[in-house]
């Protein structure tokens, strides 16, 4: 049964059950039927739309921060499917602070520089230009720049569950 037809049947019913409103409708409401049917024909079109996924496209970003020590890459969806990543640029002897990569894995991937990366546990690992250093879910860590020059890093982290 259209929607059209569902709302005809049951004016039509409505109008005989209900003695004040016995009148049948008049050609003057049919245009009025006719834009409430085609609601309700188009209203399932548009639900279904806005329940589909938007596809992440394809982007270039330019590693460019000007004088900021962070730029944001990826902002996460509907950016990207679910990663997230950002330029950082620590200044001699600073840190990020420590922060834990939660439900999360992270890639830094260093661009200048060198530091390091250090762990809750004490222990820590180097970082410089052209590594990749790889931080495990649930990990607290703090990455500090220990050269003489800004340590630049891209950062990238995904849902590891």
């Amino acid at each position: 049964m259209t929607a059209f037809t569902l709302f005809a049947y049951t004016h039509r019913v409505t109008a005989r059950t209900n003695p004040q409103t016995r009148k049948r409708p008049t050609r003057s409401m049919l245009p009025a039927f006719i834009v409430i049917a085609s609601l309700f024909s188009i209203l399932p079109l548009h639900c279904f739309a806005q329940g589909r996924k938007q596809m992440p496209q394809a982007k270039v970003v330019t590693l460019d921060a000007g004088n900021k020590d962070y730029l944001r890459v990826l902002g996460g969806p509907p950016e990207t499917a679910g990663m997230k990543s950002g330029l950082v640029i620590l200044q001699p002897d600073h840190s990020v602070g420590k922060h834990t990569t939660g439900h999360h894995e992270e890639v830094l991937v260093v661009l200048e520089g060198k530091g390091v990366m250090m762990f809750k546990d004490g222990s820590s690992v180097p970082v410089e230009a052209n590594h990749a250093v790889y931080c495990p879910p649930e990990t607290e860590h703090d990455v500090k720049n220990t050269g003489s020059s800004p340590l630049r890093y891209v950062y990238i982290v995904a849902d590891a569950h």
